[in-house]
């Protein structure tokens, strides 16, 4: 067990093991950014994660297919113009059947099989029925892959706060606000969860998942760069409402 104490006083050996929890959830947070932004923040087609982006993910674009939607957003580079235009058209004149085999199937074996396979967690795109899916009206995720990615960001990233919030506990700081940046990352984690939910539901709550999501950023970071000064940096360096006792 750890003795209570600062993280000023901890003995070496601990702070090599926090320090190197801390800088790998903090490559990791920077990581997680970058998938949104491949991901997510390419829904709409334009570079940046916007509301619309939330919005496309989570909704849906009604005006489209989920097809149509991929393929002018984050797969746009996988194919050119003139093919994606003719998935687009094939999608909305109602995906028939009649022109799978002849005309879509060769492009859909050329630009999508190689990651649309049986054997890859991406729909199989050999399979017409699959495509067909995609080809319809744009609803967003569905609840089944609501379910299953907010129960596994609900377990394995409160896991991820518990323990930046313990090495956190650890540190001086004002009491009022400490127990606030422990508990911050939490709710707004919960807050993005529920947003999904909400935006499948109705496009108004998109704010909400911006939110969630610079909530419990900002509140990490606060946590994770407080604990790393306080272990390593003189007394001397760090801010003074660090130290002063709660009025």
């Amino acid at each position: 067990m750890i003795p209570t104490t600062s993280l000023e006083r901890l003995p070496i050996h601990y702070r090599v093991l926090f320090t190197g929890f801390l800088l790998t959830i903090g490559v990791g947070l920077l990581m997680a950014g970058a998938q949104i932004m491949m991901t997510h923040g390419k829904a709409d087609g334009k570079p940046g994660l916007s509301m619309d982006d939330i919005v496309y993910s989570y909704y849906g674009n009604r005006n489209g297919s989920k097809l149509q939607t991929m393929l002018n957003g984050q797969m746009k580079p996988m194919a050119p113009d003139d093919v994606r235009f003719e998935l687009v058209k094939w999608a909305q004149d109602g995906a028939p059947l009649s022109d799978w085999n002849a005309e879509i199937k060769p492009i859909v074996d050329k630009y999508c099989t190689s990651c649309h396979h049986a054997d890859s967690s991406l729909p199989d795109f050999n399979i017409f029925e699959n495509v067909r899916k995609v080809a319809e009206i744009d609803k967003g995720e569905s609840y089944t892959q609501l379910t299953r990615v907010s129960h596994i960001h609900l377990f394995g990233i409160s896991f991820i706060f518990f323990f930046v919030g313990w090495i956190f506990a650890l540190s001086e700081f004002p009491q009022k606000w400490k127990w606030i940046l422990i508990a911050t990352p939490f709710a707004f984690l919960i807050l993005d969860v529920l947003s999904w939910w909400l935006t499948k539901a109705s496009p108004v709550f998109a704010l909400l998942t911006m939110l969630g999501g610079i909530g419990y950023s900002l509140a990490s970071t606060a946590m994770i760069f407080t604990s790393l000064v306080q272990m390593w940096l003189p007394r001397g360096y760090w801010p003074s409402f660090w130290s002063e006792e709660e009025k």
